[in-house]
């Protein structure tokens, strides 16, 4: 049974005097909201407000530590991360008053093996010396056996010398090492061992009973500690060891325990002269000033949040998230100690005391399911908890009082499916809920496909004011550059070097903005007169950019090779991944090669070229009529006859839209030619020329001519591509027009998981989740795991079907029972819930 400690303590709760600062009803507000907290396992600590030091509020809540029952006080004591620079900064403070140091003393003064001659003591406690963190050198140089100490940072910066960051004084930035110095300057300058020196000039006189050093392989005999809190981090439900690690023989920058009590009587002493003068205590709340006149809100060991007002510090390590912050003019104090590894409590208790509105994490949970991570793994039986839009525990999960549960009725649970090469983002201005999508599980679309794209900030726009239900990221399309630099009429040649070079800025500024990165669709006219210079060097742009390239290659039927040899070439030199837009052979004498096809793709990726495919179950595409005229020559009898024996099948071919004739539309193109009394090829001339004249007639006509859905695959190549390790499915679909629009995922788990068995059911969702995410460059999703975003869909793997076909392309499919976008349920039942928590996914830098 799952250990929930968290539950099972006693609540320490003590309420005094409520003052102006900490009204009654705040305080009930921040009492509430640490209940609340902790109930989800989101706070493991102690709290205290204090006005004039005394109390006007204190609160305990959690174990203090993983294996035990014992309940946190507020005399416990928490390491404290950063915040213990304060007590190195108070104990030169002290040497300083009593004349063994100055602050701007050079380090080596101290230190003689220091190896810099221009960073001061100064810059040491206000973050300004440009120093390496000890961390990064110890991982750079030491081995995971070496626990490093304050000799050993010295030591690393010695031997290495590694270069400074910045000239010393010029730049504020926040360092470890500078405090962990400092440590030993205090040793050097006062004579005595830094714990000693902390005893007499700290802790004594100021009788702080729970305060101490604490670390690895610590010099001087320790006392026990049995107020000791470990730190922790919650994991799938429960409370695990997250304390002391290798990085921990230090003391310094961190390793001083306090409890919120002593921490009370601590910065109360800074209002007398207990430890130092009152003025040189004010040196300390003073803000740095750089070498370029401008200052940076730190002092020494204190954050300057409003200057002469108001002064605070985080400190956050292992399993601690602490805080400490005084309003100097009013004396009033926050206090919060915690070791569950969550700072969320310290970002909205100090919201709740600024008066600021807060909005409190609202989860959820899905019981009775198989969940299929996404990874490949095999199904596991847990429970899913979802917090806000993320996914926060798996696991043997336990409904919180009041926390809204759903059943699974032991069904799968994978990640929403994601769709690398989808058309739907057209039908999202009309039907925002997107049911095409969501009742075939996917929860994020991939547009910008086929050198066509929509610009980013027209994107943001469009979902900032018209909220959808599924996740949208994009492409720049080639075709789109090409347009906006050289002019819709004039596409059909290749551009200038001065013309590539403007569309390389803008593509660039895309970049900047989220897109995923290129995409062309050379078959197509608008991208079939670029030569290959032209692509690689907009290829090269995206690879500066650490984006990535998707292509509709220039050819899938006579120069295929071709085609191929061109995106391994453009992936070579560019350095950049590449995708194959809906893989496929589509000339008739080379079905059944897929085996040769692949071996090339393995031969370029054991080369260094990470070359990729997505591809759609089906042995037809959707397209126009023109892609079957390879060398753009419609009116050529002999390559119409080529196309109807070679590129397509005419009795298997359904023409799906047509304006020109609209009774053409769900008919095969061997249908028409016979109604016509002409041949195959006779007729697909006419009926491209008659699209032609139509649209030279009605340039308001919106929407597509004519297309086809054309029968070009054999199955046996359809199955190795979807069986090849680096290909992810996609639809390649649109509402309407071709049924992949409406079930090409169902279709996988339908037809090639349940039926067929060419793939194992973790394989499939491996190939429409994570591996998607992967190949399109999407890190936060595709996977269910703690901390990506909760895009979920729940299925019955018996029932699930794609119901789509040529002659009923809507038809919506079975057995996706629930889909969530973001931790918002948006699919149930068939149906759409009128939830529209849809992102615009950009690109992680």
């Amino acid at each position: 049974m799952m250990k929930r400690f968290l539950l099972l303590i006693i609540v320490a709760t003590s309420f005094y005097h409520a003052s102006a600062q900490f009204s009654r009803d705040k305080i009930k507000q921040i009492d509430s909201t640490l209940n609340y907290l902790h109930k989800r396992g989101m706070f493991n600590g102690t709290i205290l407000l204090a006005e004039k030091g005394k109390p006007m509020y204190t609160k305990s809540l959690g174990t203090v530590s993983a294996s035990s029952n014992e309940q946190i006080t507020s005399s416990s004591s928490f390491n404290l991360a950063s915040i213990s620079k304060q007590f190195i900064a108070m104990m030169i403070m002290v040497l300083k008053e009593h004349g063994k140091l100055n602050y701007d003393d050079p380090v080596n003064k101290y230190l003689p093996t220091f190896p810099y001659n221009n960073i001061s003591i100064r810059n040491l406690l206000n973050h300004t010396s440009g120093i390496s963190e000890y961390s990064e050198l110890s991982l750079q140089y030491r081995n995971t056996l070496d626990t490093i100490d304050r000799k050993d940072v010295l030591d690393l910066l010695a031997e290495h010398k590694p270069t400074l960051k910045f000239e010393p004084g010029s730049k504020w930035e926040y360092n470890n090492s500078a405090y962990v110095l400092l440590g030993n300057i205090i040793e050097a300058s006062s004579g005595e061992e830094i714990n000693s020196y902390f005893k007499k000039t700290i802790t004594g006189p100021l009788q702080l009973k729970h305060t101490y050093m604490h670390y690895q392989n610590m010099p001087f005999k320790e006392d026990p500690h049995p107020d000791l809190v470990i730190g922790m981090v919650r994991k799938n439900g429960n409370m695990m060891w997250d304390d002391i690690n290798r990085f921990d023989g230090t003391v310094g920058d961190g390793n001083i325990y306090s409890s919120t009590e002593d921490l009370l009587t601590w910065e109360q002493a800074w209002y007398t002269e207990k430890l130092v003068k009152t003025s040189t205590l004010q040196e300390a709340y003073t803000s740095v000033k750089l070498k370029d006149g401008t200052t940076y809100p730190y002092g020494f060991g204190w954050f300057i949040k409003e200057p002469g007002k108001i002064v605070n510090h985080t400190g956050s390590w292992v399993g601690f998230r602490n805080l400490i912050e005084r309003d100097i003019t009013k004396n009033t104090t926050l206090i919060m100690l915690s070791s569950g590894g969550n700072g969320l409590a310290r970002k909205i208790i100090t919201d709740i005391i600024n008066n600021k509105n807060i909005i409190l994490p609202q989860t959820q949970l899905i019981t009775h399911v198989k969940i299929i991570d996404g990874t490949g793994n095999p199904a596991v039986v847990a429970s899913v908890r979802i917090a806000d839009d993320k996914i926060y525990e798996i696991g043997n999960l336990l409904p919180i009082g009041g926390e809204p549960v759903t059943d699974g009725k032991g069904m799968i649970l994978s990640p929403g499916f994601i769709d690398s090469h989808s058309h739907h983002y057209g039908d999202l201005k009309r039907n925002p809920e997107a049911i095409p999508t969501a009742s075939q599980g996917i929860t994020t679309i991939v547009i910008g496909q086929d050198g066509g794209s929509y610009a980013m900030d027209s994107l943001t726009a469009f979902l900032k004011q018209r909220p959808v239900a599924v996740n949208v990221a994009t492409y720049t399309g080639h075709a789109t550059l090409r347009e906006e630099v050289l002019g819709e009429k004039n596409l059909f040649r290749t551009a200038t070097q001065n013309e590539v070079d403007k569309m390389k800025a803008i593509l660039h500024s895309e970049m900047e903005k989220g897109s995923l990165g290129l995409s062309t669709g050379l078959e197509y006219e608008e991208g079939f007169y670029s030569n290959r210079d032209e692509v690689l060097q907009l290829a090269s742009t995206v690879a500066n950019d650490k984006g990535r390239y998707i292509s509709h290659i220039r050819s899938e039927d006579i120069n295929l090779d071709e085609a191929i040899e061109e995106i391994i070439e453009i992936g070579k030199q560019a350095k950049i991944p590449v995708q194959i837009s809906h893989i496929k052979i589509a000339k008739k004498d080379r079905w059944n090669s897929s085996n040769e096809l692949l071996q090339r793709l393995q031969i370029a990726r054991a080369e260094g070229v990470n070359i990729t495919a997505d591809v759609y179950p089906y042995t037809f595409w959707n397209s126009t009529l023109r892609v079957l005229f390879p060398n753009r020559d419609y009116t050529n009898p002999v390559s119409a006859e080529f196309a109807v024996t070679q590129l397509f099948d005419p009795n298997e071919s359904v023409l799906v839209e047509y304006a020109p004739v609209k009774e053409y539309a769900g008919k095969t193109i061997a249908a028409i030619a016979q109604s016509r009394k002409e041949s195959n090829a006779v007729t697909l001339m006419h009926l491209i020329q008659m699209a032609s004249d139509f649209e030279t007639k009605h340039p308001e006509h919106k929407g597509r001519i004519e297309a086809i859905a054309a029968k070009s695959m054999s199955e046996k190549d359809v199955t190795n591509f979807i069986n090849w390790p680096y290909s992810n499915i996609c639809s390649d679909g649109y509402k309407g027009g071709h049924p992949r629009g409406m079930g090409a995922f169902t279709r996988i788990l339908a037809r090639y998981v349940r039926e067929k068995k060419s793939l194992s059911l973790e394989t499939a969702i491996f190939k429409m989740t994570a591996l998607s995410a992967e190949h399109v460059g999407i890190t936060d999703r595709g996977i269910i795991a703690p901390g990506l975003y909760a895009d979920l869909v729940l299925f019955n793997p018996t029932t699930v079907i794609d119901n789509a076909s040529i002659k009923n392309p809507q038809a919506i499919s079975s057995g996706i029972e629930m889909v969530w976008v973001n931790g918002k349920l948006t699919y149930n039942k068939q149906k759409a819930t009128g939830e529209y928590p849809g992102m615009l996914i950009k690109r992680s830098f």
